[in-house]
């Protein structure tokens, strides 16, 4: 089938993102699911993995699915869980390390219990690849590990019975977050189930698996992997599933958020659904995020989405008061060209700093780690980079200072004893120092299209969801609008801590601008009535007043 024809105006925002040929064009606009995404079986180590799960399951052994907590390893468990109870396998249990109790990681006390119950074989999500002690634990229980995980490797590789992971060579494609990895495992045992004519698999349909991608676009989107290549075409092809997903927890969560179902998008699931998914462990209740993507009952669908939602609410309020403290203790104690903050407070809740760390992270920039102690007495904490410092080099470096560390470019987490905590921040500075600063991926405000405020409209807004899912390595196109009125500058929300601008333009048109967690001192020129400006924002449908009105995300506001 020929591709349709494609505007000018999309043709140049692609060119932009350095997508010009045809064949490349008809890719990015077009993911072909069978073309664009890769067999399971390049995956280093799949046929062995493969090989050991069927043959627990036709000797009926225990096996357990450990995941971590986070809306990639729940979402990548209940992937886990849909296929053996598809395959009618009931010898199997999902295993959530609690976050403040546990933290992250493959812990030995998890093994001993999971040994004391009998299992045989570990499958763990999102978690693995750097589990050293753990996976040696369970190798002394007699207990098979199959890691499937995307993390960085960092050294040696444990020694699990098979590792999956796709930063192993030769897989393809090396951004996979961890639910993506689950779901690749899930291919490749259906594949050769039923190749070996295995009863329980011969019965399930060609194509069955493809319903799991619901729970691979909310992983992919919530992970933050970069929405390109191999991502790209399992968000799109996901985000079809999602808004068609017979998942009674999905549907619950929609309408308590007053979200359409059918034209759920990748901030849907950013802003709404991840951050609910993500509450339930933060707040010490993992198993109700595991629970609400995999019942099928809707009434308890919706008692759990009730609850998540109490959940979120409850810990919204807590990070506003840690980011408040920490915002505070940054100002008196570090200066602003000071690439690395350390921070921390014994009240302060583990699961919850990440958040936190964030949000002083886009403020400043650099690298921000904030610590408290879990509900052991043990000192944990989280970080969050601008980029500039890959959070893989400062752990490497510092390994000495800490008991754990592990993570991504961008975020990661720590455990630090009382007698090291206090060293830290000098350690941590000094090894910034002497990194090379990478640079990082374009700024939003890097200006893509000039249009006038009359174009804020559907066409425009049709014209740029072509481009979508956005997120790393896809941001949405930047906006320039010249010239225009502020009419109004107001505050909003509880704590009056979101802006709202009305601009105007000379036609009397009118359009909403906003953005969360800013105020007017906050952007290059600030913004007061009357005055004419240049506004740097992206469209989005505007949820605040109707679905089919649109607003203007603001990124920067310049002096016309």
């Amino acid at each position: 089938m020929e591709a349709p024809t494609i505007s000018g105006l999309l043709r140049t925002l692609l060119a932009r993102r350095g997508i010009e040929s045809q064949a490349a064009i008809d890719a990015f606009l077009y993911p072909d699911y069978a073309a664009h995404t890769h067999s399971p079986f390049l995956l280093n180590g799949m046929q062995k993995a493969v090989d050991r799960v069927l043959r627990s399951i036709v000797d009926n052994k225990h096996i357990a699915v450990y995941a971590d907590f986070d809306c990639d390893g729940i979402p990548g468990a209940s992937i886990l869980s849909d296929f053996f109870r598809k395959i009618g396998y009931e010898n199997f249990e999902v295993y959530l390390p609690h976050r403040d109790r546990e933290g992250y990681g493959f812990h030995k006390e998890a093994i001993n219990t999971l040994a004391s119950r009998g299992v045989s074989l570990i499958i763990t999500v999102d978690v693995g690849t750097v589990a050293h002690e753990g996976i040696a634990h369970a190798n002394e229980k007699e207990i098979d590990v199959i890691v499937t995980d995307h993390h960085e490797i960092m050294g040696k590789l444990p020694d699990a019975y098979a590792i999956l992971n796709p930063k192993i060579p030769e897989y393809p494609f090396p951004d996979l977050c961890g639910a993506a990895v689950a779901f690749k495992l899930v291919q490749a045992l259906l594949q050769e189930g039923r190749q070996r004519e295995i009863p329980a698999f011969s019965a399930i349909p060609d194509g069955w698996e493809k319903w799991l991608l619901d729970l691979v676009a909310i992983a992919t989107v919530a992970d933050m992997v970069p929405l390109l290549g191999e991502n790209r075409a399992l968000a799109f092809w996901g985000l079809q599933v999602l808004r068609k997903s017979p998942r009674p927890g999905i549907s619950a969560l929609c309408a308590r958020l007053r979200l359409k179902k059918s034209e759920l998008s990748e901030d849907d699931i950013g802003f709404s659904i991840a951050p609910r998914i993500n509450a339930a462990s933060r707040m010490d209740e993992p198993d109700l995020a595991f629970r609400l993507l995999t019942t099928r009952d809707h009434q308890e669908a919706d008692h759990l989405t009730a609850q998540l939602e109490s959940l979120n609410a409850s810990r919204k309020g807590i990070v506003a008061g840690i980011v408040k403290s920490a915002r505070k203790s940054v100002r008196e104690r570090f200066a602003a060209s000071e690439k690395v903050v350390v921070l921390g407070n014994p009240e302060w809740k583990p699961a919850l700093l990440g958040l936190a760390a964030n949000s002083i992270m886009e403020e400043r920039g650099g690298v921000v780690c904030l610590w408290g102690r879990d509900g052991n007495g043990t000192l944990k904490g989280s970080c969050r980079s601008d980029g500039t410092i890959p959070l893989p080099d400062l752990f490497s470096k510092a390994r000495e200072s800490f008991v754990e560390c592990g993570g991504h470019n961008a975020s990661g987490g720590f455990t630090v004893t009382h007698e090291q905590v206090h060293t830290l921040p000098e350690v941590l500075r000094a090894i910034a120092e002497a990194l090379p600063e990478t640079l990082r991926e374009s700024t939003d405000n890097e200006e893509e299209l000039r249009v006038t405020l009359r174009e804020i409209s559907l066409p425009l807004y049709s014209e740029l969801s072509h481009l979508a899912p956005f997120g790393i390595g896809n941001k949405k196109p930047v906006l320039r609008i010249s010239r225009v009125a502020v009419v109004t500058v107001r505050q909003f929300g509880k704590e009056n801590n979101h802006i709202e601008l009305m601009l105007r333009d000379g036609n009397n048109t009118t359009v909403r601008g906003f953005d969360f967690f800013r105020s007017r001192d906050d952007f290059s020129f600030v913004p007061h009535e009357n005055e004419i400006v240049d506004v740097l924002a992206t469209l989005e449908r505007d949820t605040f007043r109707s679905p089919e009105r649109f607003a203007l995300r603001l990124i920067d506001i310049l002096s016309a």
